[in-house]
């Protein structure tokens, strides 16, 4: 039954999206009806086999026929051209946020700057990660556009069936390659690019700490720094490590885009990398010197408490909400890792 599931998902998934319902429901019934009472594997395989290719079955229920490439090499243009635009994409407007946060100078980065300029800073990145998005996406598309068209058209084969991604002719065993995406264990494009932006936003408040996070007043004119939480140059001791864990987590989210789905691979990617992460964290957190002491002194006069206590709530704290969220994680990455 699998087998057949995931062969009218094949079919459905290429067609659009008001009518994939009814359309697989109509090929499910037509497959059952196709197939004796019991039915073995062998059955199956003959029956979507007079069906033929999910691609040109696809085609069939399509309203419009497929002129871009050719229906012999369209489909594997097509699943190339999605895996490859989004990564090109992600890397360049990586490289575009760095810039611009490489580019500030060190009296720019403090509270009152960075509001004063969120709205054009937003604007900025969105009007130039628009225009890089064009320039990759041209790129991306005349090329492979130009592979396939060379690859149509020094093709003197007789056979004009659409081929798989391995570019041999289709057989239902390739089905047996596939697997069967339930929803909940899907990672959507949204998950992806929410978990790029976070390790940017990290990032960057990590090596500029000292001019973003601290304590703030209201003054005259306008906010004003009082002092800041950490201490950059105990943070940059560990700036290689943090480096690794950003490469990580940037590994990761692409691994993320290509799959499209949680896998037991992925989730203990995802263990190695929360584990790695935590123990960075903490690493961090019990340096003795990593606090300011005008920003503990400030925090103790607040509360009435003593240096050494505010240090072991920030500490435990810390290491508690981290390691609850890393194990969150973990276990959400192999719950949906499970799901048939």
């Amino acid at each position: 039954m699998n087998i057949i599931e995931i062969y009218i998902q094949e079919v459905s998934r290429r067609l659009p999206e008001k009518n994939r319902g009814d359309i697989a429901l109509e090929l499910r019934s037509t497959i059952e009806d196709m197939l004796p009472e019991n039915y073995s594997e062998e059955d199956v395989k003959a029956v979507l086999e007079k069906l033929g290719n999910p691609v040109t079955l696809a085609s069939g229920y399509r309203e419009r026929p497929m002129y871009l490439i050719g229906p012999r090499y369209f489909d594997v243009y097509v699943t190339l051209l999605k895996m490859i635009l989004p990564i090109a994409a992600v890397i360049s407007l990586i490289t575009m946020i760095a810039k611009y946060v490489i580019g500030f100078s060190e009296e720019q980065l403090d509270l009152n700057f960075v509001l004063s300029h969120i709205g054009e800073g937003i604007s900025r990145i969105i009007s130039d990660g628009i225009q890089v998005f064009f320039e990759v996406g041209i790129q991306v598309f005349f090329w492979l556009t130009l592979v396939f068209a060379i690859l149509e058209r020094t093709d003197k084969g007789k056979d004009k069936q659409p081929l798989t991604a391995s570019l041999k002719k289709w057989t239902p065993d390739d089905l047996k390659n596939i697997s069967y995406i339930p929803k909940k264990k899907a990672i959507s494009k949204f998950e992806v690019f929410g978990n790029l932006m976070w390790t940017a936003i990290w990032a960057t408040l990590y090596f500029y700490a000292n001019y973003l996070l601290g304590v703030y007043k209201e003054g005259r004119n306008g906010i004003e720094f009082v002092a800041p939480t950490f201490n950059q140059d105990v943070l940059l001791q560990y700036w290689p490590i943090v480096v690794i864990v950003i490469g990580l987590e940037i590994a990761l989210s692409l691994y993320k885009l290509i799959k499209g789905q949680w896998t037991k691979k992925m989730a203990i990617c995802n263990t190695v990398l929360q584990l790695i992460g935590t123990i960075t964290f903490i690493l961090i957190i019990v340096n003795p010197n990593l606090l300011n002491k005008d920003f503990i002194a400030f925090m103790t006069d607040l509360f009435t408490i003593t240096a050494n206590q505010f240090k072991t709530w920030i500490v435990g704290c810390g290491i508690f909400i981290y390691m609850i969220s890393a194990a969150i994680s973990v276990f959400d990455g192999f719950r949906k890792a499970r799901i048939r």
